[in-house]
């Protein structure tokens, strides 16, 4: 993705719908210059079109997620993929961030495997050198394209890993991470039960937000892996809980 595409994604999720014209004049391109970037950003399923206009598509499915902060995601995925040794097997829940690190670990490890929820990040990275991907049963649920349910538990009993990585909704500061799906949650929690650490990747604006549903308290998280916009204070929560704070410069 070139950084022209990287400001188009920006400006779509920031005003939810915008003329074609419009981008051409804020880049200062051509409309038929947009009109590319835009019909190669829709084939990656990262936003949407109709005649003269581009559209964010459903805030809650995870190509759009994937989209939001997408530059910082990305040196987060990086950043968590280096915490990865060759030849190691992985978890990785059905986060947009985590979706990206799969892609990262296949380019700078070896002979890594991993075992995931997410259909997404399966089909993402099918065609690039991964030692195996294994993806846990369970109930499909669609916008997340992940697996969800009690299958996941009995499936995700059979491995035991040292690493499980996980996206995040929001934080309470007095409590911990937080989701907005109670189905993803208890997902979390059962691969979280067959890894010996649990790495929260979350770009600095969650800390800003709030889910609906506890997802990790502090006492369940070994390390977060951030970017410098990160508050003081809620870097100093995590480190009072004695949690490892990884930044993604």
């Amino acid at each position: 993705m070139t950084e022209r595409q990287s400001r188009i994604i920006k400006l779509v999720n920031q005003y939810q719908k915008i003329e074609v014209s419009r981008l051409a004049e804020i880049l200062n391109v051509s409309q038929v210059t947009i009109r590319k970037d835009l019909d190669f950003l829709e084939s990656e399923g990262l936003l949407s079109r109709e005649h003269g206009y581009a559209l964010i598509k459903n805030a809650n499915d995870i190509n759009t997620r994937l989209t939001i902060n997408y530059e910082t995601k990305l040196k987060i995925a990086i950043k968590a993929a280096e915490m990865v040794n060759n030849g190691e097997t992985v978890m990785l829940e059905s986060g947009s961030t985590c979706a990206l690190m799969a892609e990262e670990l296949a380019k700078i490890k070896k002979d890594v495997t991993i075992i995931t929820n997410s259909a997404y990040i399966a089909i993402r990275v099918r065609d690039l050198p991964l030692r195996k991907v294994i993806l846990l049963g369970g109930d499909y649920q669609k916008e997340y394209q992940g697996m969800v349910g009690p299958l996941i538990r009995k499936c995700a009993r059979e491995f035991y890993v040292d690493k499980f990585f996980v996206g995040t909704d929001g934080f309470i500061p007095n409590a911990g991470f937080t989701c907005d799906d109670l189905m993803r949650v208890e997902t979390m929690k059962y691969m979280a039960d067959s890894a010996n650490r649990m790495i929260i990747l979350a770009d600095s604006s969650k800390f800003e937000q709030k889910g609906v549903v506890i997802q990790s308290t502090f006492d369940e998280i070994d390390t977060v892996c951030t970017d410098p916009g990160i508050s003081e204070e809620a870097l100093n929560i995590l480190k009072k809980n004695n949690i490892k704070v990884e930044i993604a410069e």
